[in-house]
């Protein structure tokens, strides 16, 4: 990555619409991506599904970070991102919403700096920020004891 952050990634076409994915950091394995059945094979991610991974890992990054900064450990975070197809004015699909839930495996009690982090976290998150110009992102934290600490509470549905 140069100064100004700019990067390059590759993508080969292997067959149909299935790619291989060359990242800038030679460590990096080469991904493949395809789109789900019946367009392509499934063979690997489709650019939807990286686009969810990509608001929601660094969501989590973000907020990782955040709660080690005030000298919190975050545990086994878990992440679960629910991205949501729309049909716009022309009928073409396009991504509506993406929602990313954030599980803490502590309770939200012993965090320390909690409503400060809360406050801040996302705004460090490059992805999350960069789509929301363009995508609605709600993100909730939940912590261990299923309670909503930021973002919309959790709507239940009764019996049927």
């Amino acid at each position: 990555m140069d100064k100004e952050g700019q990067f390059r990634i590759e993508l080969h076409n292997q067959a149909d619409f299935r790619f291989e994915v060359h990242f800038p950091d030679p460590g990096i394995a080469p991904l493949i991506t395809d789109e789900g059945a019946p367009v392509g094979a499934g063979a690997g991610p489709s650019p939807s599904q990286l686009l969810g991974t990509a608001v929601a890992n660094c969501l989590a990054a973000s907020l990782v970070f955040a709660l080690r900064k005030y000298g919190n450990e975050a545990g086994p975070l878990r992440v679960v991102a629910d991205v949501h197809n729309v049909r716009n004015d022309k009928g073409r699909l396009r991504i509506g919403h993406i929602g990313v839930d954030l599980h803490l495996a502590v309770t939200g009690a012993s965090i320390q700096k909690l409503e400060r982090i809360l406050a801040q976290f996302e705004d460090f998150c490059v992805v999350t920020q960069s789509v929301r110009a363009a995508i609605p992102v709600t993100v909730r934290v939940i912590d261990s004891a299923q309670t909503v600490l930021a973002g919309p509470a959790i709507v239940t549905q009764g019996p049927g």
